[in-house]
């Protein structure tokens, strides 16, 4: 099969397409002809070595295609099934946190940067129907993480005011449509009045740029006398900021650390704010679940910036580092 294999930590130009063996189903297994996957910021930062994995690895944690082969003691996934990838693998039993075996799927595990994929049948779900190709295989990684983080974690309510940092992103774009359809009112920050823009098409109540300064002030102008109940924070950085901006009694939740590994927060800002700050890290089968009958259910679907052949995986990581896309970069495998 055709796989883009990673070799060496580096710049998008160690990103190679290969010939490669076919992978073998075992026990418990399928093997999936993918014919789409996408990109996420985790896929750079394993390129890079930012977050390391054993090499040679096939990165990707997001895919859809069509079962080919079932392993021994596999029921309830089919030969033919067209199907969506959950990333989270070995996820355990419990909803509240992961188990100790969990890790997400391309890389130490190979990923969906590939014409074929062995995986668990447990992680397989039938794709939504009235989505493309594409926009099934843009789906798992970063929607599952919004909804964990906005509907598991903070328990988004209908009326509630969010504020989303850094439009533009898979997770941001994919909260925005999350939010919106719980009812709730979204605000955005971003450094282009043009991804703000964009958002506001989107359903957005408005948005703050903060390479203009004070953002946290703006942010609350925005949201009115009732205030910010819930901070949705990729940064990490930003957590003394997105406290701050929350209204007494609001929630922060965080799932990324994309400004930096360490934030110092002032525990009176927490402490008499009566805030509550949440971390969360992709999600479990059954937020993948609810996210899908979200999907089936409601008329949003995935942003996508761009779709590239699979050959053209290091121009796609090109775009994704510079931070120039509005929504998922996606690649092609349909042949």
């Amino acid at each position: 099969m055709n796989a883009v294999v990673l070799r060496e930590t580096g710049g998008p130009e160690v990103l190679r397409l290969e010939t490669v063996p076919d992978p073998e189903p075992g026990p418990g297994d399928a093997l999936v002809e993918l014919r789409a996957a996408a990109l996420n910021r985790r896929d750079v930062f394993i390129r890079k070595g930012v977050a390391p994995s054993p090499l040679p690895v096939i990165p990707g944690s997001d895919g859809a295609g069509v079962v080919r082969t079932v392993g021994a003691g596999v029921s309830g996934v089919e030969v033919g099934d067209e199907v969506v990838i959950l990333p989270s693998l070995a996820w355990g039993d419990r909803e509240d946190a992961p188990g100790p075996d969990f890790r997400i799927l391309g890389g130490p595990n190979d990923g969906t940067y590939a014409e074929l994929i062995r995986i668990p049948a447990a992680n397989l779900f039938p794709r939504p129907r009235r989505l493309s190709w594409h926009h099934s295989a843009a789906l798992p990684l970063a929607g599952l993480t919004a909804w964990r983080a906005l509907i598991s974690r903070a328990r988004l309510r209908p009326g509630e005011t969010v504020l989303i940092l850094g439009i533009g992103g898979g997770v941001a774009t994919f909260a925005l449509h999350i939010a919106r359809a719980a009812g709730a009112r979204v605000i955005v920050t971003s450094s282009s009045n043009e991804k703000i823009a964009r958002a506001v098409e989107m359903g957005a109540l408005g948005g703050v740029n903060y390479g203009n300064g004070e953002w946290v002030s703006e942010a609350k102008a925005l949201a009115g006398p009732r205030g910010i109940d819930v901070v949705v924070d990729s940064v990490g950085s930003t957590w003394p900021d997105s406290v701050s901006a929350l209204r007494p009694g609001g929630r922060m939740v965080a799932f990324g650390g994309t400004g930096g590994r360490a934030a110092e927060l002032q525990v009176r800002t927490v402490t008499f704010g009566q805030v509550d700050v949440l971390g969360s890290t992709m999600g479990s089968p059954r937020d993948f679940a609810q996210l899908l009958a979200a999907v089936d259910a409601q008329a949003w679907e995935p942003v996508i910036d761009s779709v590239r052949p699979l050959g053209e995986a290091a121009a796609a990581h090109a775009r994704e580092e510079a931070g120039q896309h509005f929504g998922k970069l996606v690649l092609d495998i349909s042949g």
